[in-house]
């Protein structure tokens, strides 16, 4: 079977499809299938597993307005050449042109296109440029998603937010995976630590958890609380500027980091928090409990099995219920915690590998090439 798989671009670290595109073409590729990634970029990465990376110039790259929607003619030529002789085109992510152009080409050959949503049809998410997402979605993307054999969603909740559209397509619900190191936790430090780490954006609910923080007084004395990622449109700045305003001392906001930093940051931790207000799954969620770290997340990531699994709360948005969470994990000792660190790895080893993910996900892409019995991740 051939697949292509398309992503606006993998050139930002920190955007999760950055990570889950490239690791699902290799996943996919593992499995059997030949597999190849298009995206928007400077130069191919070597993805491995004999995926081939191919990368398209932007178009109108300095034009206002048309630079943000990823125009590129090269990849809309490039796709529509590929399709006769492929099974699959996949497109990763919503609102782009890159999210639309294999719905055309996939048309015009008469094969399957798949969407990954992403997270962008999430409330929240879809509160931002709403009208710009509005037109686009009359213009090209809804025609785009109706067209879909089949969408993938990495989460029930993702699910939801599809049937939410009116999209009525079938839908395979297959998690990310995630790259499990071994499990290696540093010695105690005399200043233990709260991480957060993720883009800093409003959707990710960081004001809440800054004032949930406010509002545990005494109880953070010998803590500190890291807000780790890219700033994105100022809330940096804001969050620095609230955190000054309540007086808090042992908060910092810092630049994102990356590769072997991004684990060693994880390992220092002795709790990680997902304040967010939308998530179709949260990478980071992921990379913290394979890091062995247990996890404060809300509902507004799909994570109930934090509770299930016994490594972490799974609680409302908002700082009243951030307070209340991180009041109670915050006391327990320092070997419990690490006890549920540690079920949240064993955890991920057991059900996140990619292997099992691309192995599910090439199931899906035959089903919706070629029809019949439909494997136990579709939903029709």
């Amino acid at each position: 079977m051939r697949v292509v798989q398309i992503v606006a671009s993998i050139d930002d670290e920190a955007a999760g499809p950055s990570y889950s595109a490239p690791r699902l073409s290799a996943a996919v590729a593992r499995a059997g299938a030949e597999v190849s990634l298009f995206s928007i970029g400077a130069r191919p990465r070597d993805i491995g597993d004999g995926v081939t990376h191919r990368v398209f110039p932007q178009t109108l790259a300095g034009v206002p307005v048309f630079s943000q929607l990823r125009l590129s003619a090269a990849m809309d030529q490039a796709l529509r050449q590929a399709a006769p002789t492929t099974d699959i085109l996949h497109a990763h992510g919503l609102w782009l042109a890159p999210n639309v152009y294999p719905a055309a080409a996939a048309r015009a050959a008469g094969k399957a296109l798949v969407i990954s949503p992403r997270g962008m049809l999430g409330g929240p998410a879809m509160a931002f440029s709403a009208s710009k997402k509005k037109l686009m979605w009359s213009l090209a993307q809804g025609a785009a998603a109706r067209a879909a054999a089949l969408f993938h969603a990495t989460s029930d909740q993702e699910f939801d937010d599809i049937r939410a559209m009116g999209l009525t397509n079938p839908v395979t619900v297959i998690a990310n995976g995630i790259d499990v190191p071994p499990l290696d936790r540093p010695a105690p430090q005399a200043t233990r630590t709260v991480l957060s780490l993720g883009r800093i954006h409003p959707k990710k609910g960081l004001d809440a958890l800054v004032r949930a923080w406010s509002r545990l007084g005494a109880a953070t004395d010998g803590w500190r609380l890291r807000i780790v990622g890219p700033d994105e449109g100022g809330h940096a700045g804001e969050l620095i500027a609230l955190a000054r305003t309540l007086n808090l001392s042992n908060v910092s906001i810092e630049g994102p980091v990356f590769g072997a930093d991004k684990l060693t940051t994880y390992r220092a931790a002795d709790l990680f928090v997902l304040s967010t207000l939308n998530e179709n799954f949260a990478m980071t969620v992921a990379e913290a409990l394979a890091a062995g770290v247990p996890v404060i997340s809300t509902t507004g990531a799909p994570w109930a099995g934090l509770v299930t699994e016994g490594c972490g709360w799974w609680v409302e948005t908002g700082e009243a219920s951030l307070a209340a969470a991180l009041t109670e994990a915050m006391a327990r000792p320092p070997a419990e915690l690490a006890d549920m660190g540690e079920k949240g790895w064993a955890w991920m080893r057991r059900d996140f590998s990619w292997d099992r993910i691309g192995r599910e996900m090439l199931d899906a892409y035959r089903w919706a090439a070629t029809g019949g019995e439909p494997p136990a991740t579709v939903r029709l």
